[in-house]
């Protein structure tokens, strides 16, 4: 690996480093001057190792430790503890404040919220910083607030709930990832009041986005046809129907409908054909270059400035620089100068699945796109272009493959045939996007070309429906824990060495990765293979699960069958490895390893068996707890999200008093029994 010895490779390596420690390891005071002390020590080194014949590695350990430095303080810098005016500082969970807000961006709305990102400028009147979740029912406001609108609140923030059942997807660390730390729940009558704030470049470009999306509404392109012309062009998904984005995902084509540096590779060589021209003039080909980056930045910006848009408008700025320079850049360097730049810009990005995804495919492309060319190589030219698509395609799905695994447990099976058929028509399709959007913002757009685009894009969605229903090539409810993650990439990064070249060396160590990947696999089965009884939280509804080594048993008292494609057992399933599940109605009397749980519902029955250690309360039962426990002696209850929070919060009381040990799955999360 030869691009090893590129310097911004192995600083950027020491950054993620310094970043991945103060996530995980985070300390409690940190000091800039400790940072100056460092970069002083670095520059002392560097000025004493210029004069030196024979160099020491004194200089280059003390300047990873520096960039390690660097990735350290910029990620614990952002976290609001490290933050003197953050709101967290000054807010409280409970009681209402008046807060001065600003929104940022718009999120998609659920069934009841319209959601927003917005900043917290001021609490009771006291100015502070951070970001937090903004949710207001629809049934009081109807119109959705433009970016840049600065209101007047009175209500609490609280924090942003975390997940209360295993193995699901949690939305507070998500959000954390992006900067927020907090939420807002309110109405109409919880505003005071309304009025446009400063103005903001991110603001008008969300704006104008906003704007052009209502413009094409007012056009004859169909609702389908407008979300994907939205989604190529403007970065916008809200309007996409769900079954077609599931189709999309299930043909692995859903990274068309996610603005990426694919778009921005097209967009790039549409703008060089059109200001072709300009490069036979004087300076034309730095006038070209300048055009074409800003263009790119302002596409960037009108998307939204997701983490992949800004890798690879980074990219081609860099590559454009260099061109106009002169001078010869290596793309795996260039790759990890964005890379290197972003992260230093905001560190939080390390951890969004966009910019891993994107980073890990174009690095696999650039890596491996050389080796499968030597491999598979014919001299008829549509032939050899065809083949490219697919091989770009195979590249990277193998750097992104351990990964999607991990986050989505699921891999489609014929995303080579939907890659080879959709991408060469990508271009025309992103092009006709382009125009489209262009004469609709000015209202110019005629019907003869949107019924045209109409009829190419239902082409398309055919496709891709044909594609997603072949269900027995889509390979879902896949299990792949951190470890498998971990183990692909050494094996896939080992393997690619030994074909790159094979030695004695790089075989040794490709079969070592192999020993260890089947170990982890064993490691990983054996570790879901213990027995646990467990409460779930469900509001409404009882769910108990008994794992018995890979074999998954539900019990509900919810008279619809089939619960393991809902929530939480689906992804709970697919978290433990489960080999054989089943259902069954709920009971009333458990035992596990020599222990009575006894389940009591909205009859309150009581039982013949007095030996009980665990009562479960469902449903409400209308008892009296204290003469329970004195009957029965439990050594625990637990109150599932079945329960009315008045009754919970009574027999909480209730067990205080007596000192007996009371959990809440709406508290607690899912009570878990080992």
């Amino acid at each position: 690996m030869k691009f090893i010895n590129f310097a911004i490779v192995r600083f950027s390596i020491f950054l993620v480093l310094g970043i991945l420690t103060a996530h995980f390891y985070p300390i409690s005071h940190i000091s800039l001057s400790w940072l100056v002390i460092l970069f002083s020590c670095v520059l002392v080194l560097w000025l004493w190792a210029r004069n030196q014949l024979i160099q020491t590695a004194h200089f280059g350990i003390a300047t990873y430790l520096c960039f390690f430095a660097i990735g350290h303080f910029s990620y614990q810098m952002r976290l609001p503890q490290f933050q003197e005016k953050h709101f967290s500082h000054v807010s409280t969970d409970d009681a209402p404040q008046i807060l001065q807000l600003k929104i940022v961006k718009t999120f998609k709305p659920d069934k009841f919220n319209l959601k927003y990102l917005a900043k917290v400028d001021a609490v009771q009147g006291k100015s502070t910083t951070g970001k937090i979740l903004l949710s207001i029912s629809k049934d009081s406001m109807k119109t959705a607030l433009p970016a840049d609108k600065a209101m007047l609140v009175y209500a609490p923030i609280a924090k942003i709930e975390k997940q209360l059942n295993p193995h699901q997807f949690e939305y507070s660390k998500y959000m954390e990832s992006i900067g927020v730390y907090g939420q807002v729940r309110i109405s109409h009558k919880d505003i005071l009041k309304i009025e446009d704030g400063s103005a903001t470049i991110t603001g008008f470009a969300q704006n104008l986005r906003a704007g052009i999306v209502e413009k094409l509404q007012r056009t004859r392109l169909k609702t389908d046809e407008r979300a994907i012309i939205q989604a190529l062009v403007l970065g916008e998904k809200n309007d996409i129907d769900k079954e077609l984005y599931s189709d999309y995902a299930a043909a692995g084509a859903v990274h068309i409908l996610a603005v990426s540096g694919l778009h921005v590779g097209i967009l790039y060589y549409i703008l060089s054909f059109l200001f072709r021209p300009l490069g036979f003039g004087k300076n034309g080909a730095i006038i070209k270059s300048i055009l074409i980056v800003l263009l790119l930045w302002g596409f960037a910006l009108l998307s939204g400035l997701s983490p992949s848009v800004s890798r690879a408008v980074t990219m081609f700025s860099f590559f454009a620089f260099a061109k106009l320079l002169d001078r010869q850049t290596s793309s795996i360097n260039t790759l990890f100068l964005s890379f290197f730049m972003l992260l230093i810009i905001n560190p939080l990005w390390l951890f969004q699945v966009g910019f891993q995804l994107s980073y890990l495919a174009v690095f696999f492309i650039v890596w491996l796109l050389p080796l499968f060319r030597k491999i598979i190589y014919s001299k008829n030219w549509f032939v050899r272009e065809i083949g490219s698509i697919g091989i770009v395609s195979l590249c990277a799905q193998i750097g992104v493959l351990p990964l999607s695994l991990y986050y989505f447990h699921q891999f489609p099976g014929l995303f080579l045939m939907t890659n080879m058929v959709i991408l060469p028509f990508l271009t025309i399709l992103m092009f006709g996007a382009v125009l489209i959007v262009i004469l609709a913002t000015f209202e110019f757009l005629p019907d003869w070309l949107a019924l045209s685009y109409n009829f190419l894009i239902e082409i398309m969605n055919g496709f891709i429906h044909w594609i997603a229903v072949q269900e027995d090539f889509l390979f879902q409810d896949i299990h792949f824990s951190v470890l498998k993650v971990l183990g692909s990439y050494l094996l896939i990064t080992t393997l690619a060495l030994f074909l790159k070249k094979a030695t004695y060396q790089r075989m040794a160590i490709s079969l070592t990765a192999i020993s260890l990947f089947i170990s982890v696999y064993i490691f990983d089965s054996f570790r879901n293979s213990q027995n646990r009884f467990m409460v779930f939280h469900q509001n409404r509804k009882t769910l108990i699960g008994y794992k018995n080594g890979r074999n998954l048993t539900v019990f509900s008292n919810d008279t619809i069958k089939n619960i393991s494609q809902t929530y939480p057992v689906k992804s709970y399933k697919i978290g433990i490895n489960t080999k054989n599940y089943s259902e069954e109605p709920l009971r009333q009397l458990f035992r596990y390893k020599n222990k009575n749980i006894l389940v009591m519902d909205s009859l309150g029955t009581m039982p013949k068996k007095r030996n009980i250690h665990t009562l479960l309360l469902t449903n409400s039962p209308k008892i009296n707890l204290n003469r329970i426990i004195d009957s029965l002696r439990p050594k625990q209850i637990i109150a599932d999200g079945s329960n009315y929070p008045s009754y919970v919060a009574r027999w909480k009381r209730t067990c205080q008093s007596k000192k007996l040990v009371f959990s809440h799955t709406g508290e607690q999360g899912a009570i878990v029994m080992e």
